[in-house]
């Protein structure tokens, strides 16, 4: 009997220690709130800056061809046909021209948004693996949960890891 108490002691004492070593420690991890963060913010606006001054040259030459045309419909009417036609051209070649800067510009600025979002994410993702290893999580989700508790909820450790 003694012998039979020992071995369901020693069978629920594994099976307890069975269950405590399976348990999995899960994190989530809200991206709006880390993108959110002043760090991230800081990284929008340094990008704005960059492109600030060539975004307001371009208006600036937009305006004077703006200014361009005006003159030119006021003063077409004392031309003649053919230098009337030579300047609409040259007009016109001016703003197919602000256009095309603009395009680039524009096209410039997409692709070092997306880059400094490649970034971010690369380091939202080394943040992650490093609070993930340090605190001992078994798993880390992304934005994928309906609900979220706030005990599993690591968004702040991981702003805080960013800084």
């Amino acid at each position: 009997m003694k012998t039979l108490k020992h071995i369901a002691l020693a069978a629920t004492l594994a099976l307890a220690s069975m269950h405590a070593s399976a348990e999995i420690k899960i994190g989530y991890v809200h991206l709006q709130t880390v993108m959110q963060s002043p760090q991230f913010l800081a990284t929008g606006q340094k990008l704005q800056a960059e492109f600030k001054p060539r975004n307001a040259e371009l208006q600036q030459a937009y305006k004077q061809l703006e200014d361009r045309e005006t003159a030119f419909s006021k003063d077409s009417l004392t031309m003649t046909e053919s230098v009337a036609r030579t300047k609409r051209r040259d007009l016109n070649n001016q703003r197919v021209d602000l256009e095309r800067r603009q395009r680039a510009l524009q096209e410039e600025f997409e692709q070092r948004k997306k880059d400094e979002l490649a970034n971010l994410q690369d380091r939202i993702n080394k943040a992650v693996t490093a609070v993930a290893q340090s605190e001992g999580y078994d798993i880390v989700f992304y934005n994928t949960s309906a609900y979220v508790g706030k005990r599993v909820d690591i968004t702040d450790k991981i702003i805080k890891q960013l800084k």
